[in-house]
């Protein structure tokens, strides 16, 4: 786990979260509250894949969870993050970079119905039934609506900060998630660096072979 991205990821979370709790939930919107958190984790689920957007999801999550003025189980919202984020992470384009805007807006939009669904799916069965009566339809199509105004100004922000601090963005390693690329073995004609060493098949191992059995002769 690379510490420039743990600590960027913190940054950001912890920016989303105050400006989502003193701004955003203040505003007194119809419905669902705009989501800036899980924008937050969406930009960088589609960076550091989907390992990294789990582990950032659950600790994003846990951090709402306990954050006043939270009214509902804690672990609940930690739960939805982490799956929205591992998920989210799956879309990472290969090459890092973004070719078209549709892709990313199909993944906040299904971000924000999952969210919404998982959120009221886990609530029903701890008991914590707090917001069912605005409607979960109601809830859906605003948290849709919200979430789609905010993406452009914040997923392709969040991505730009999350490669600009890093120093290798458009890889990750093995587990897919906050390591570095595992280290390639390049084979050259004067030798090798990996861990095969001068055992490997290269020139001048094929130059030494000849030369021993020329001695011989």
């Amino acid at each position: 786990m690379r510490l420039n991205r743990i600590l960027l990821s913190t940054v950001l979370v912890v920016i989303a979260m105050v400006v989502q709790v003193s701004v955003l939930a203040r505003l007194h919107l119809p419905g669902a509250v705009p989501d800036l958190l899980l924008l937050t984790v969406l930009g960088l689920a589609l960076t550091y894949g989907h390992v990294g957007g789990c582990l950032v999801g659950f600790f994003a999550g846990l951090l709402a969870d306990i954050a006043p003025p939270a009214d509902h189980a804690v672990g609940r919202y930690a739960l939805v993050l982490s799956v929205i984020g591992y998920a989210a992470g799956l879309a990472k384009p290969d090459s890092g970079q973004l070719r078209t805007a549709a892709g990313p807006m199909l993944v906040v939009i299904c971000a924000a119905f999952g969210t919404t669904l998982l959120y009221a799916g886990v609530g029903s069965l701890v008991g914590d039934t707090a917001g069912a009566h605005v409607g979960l339809g109601k809830l859906l199509f605003t948290a849709a609506i919200y979430d789609l105004l905010l993406a452009p100004f914040v997923v392709p922000l969040v991505m730009a900060l999350a490669r600009h601090f890093d120093h290798d963005p458009l890889t990750e390693d093995s587990a897919g998630g906050f390591g570095g690329s595992r280290p390639r073995t390049r084979w050259g004609r004067s030798g090798a660096t990996g861990p095969r060493g001068m055992f490997g098949r290269t020139g001048r191992t094929v130059k030494i072979t000849t030369l021993a059995r020329g001695a011989r002769r």
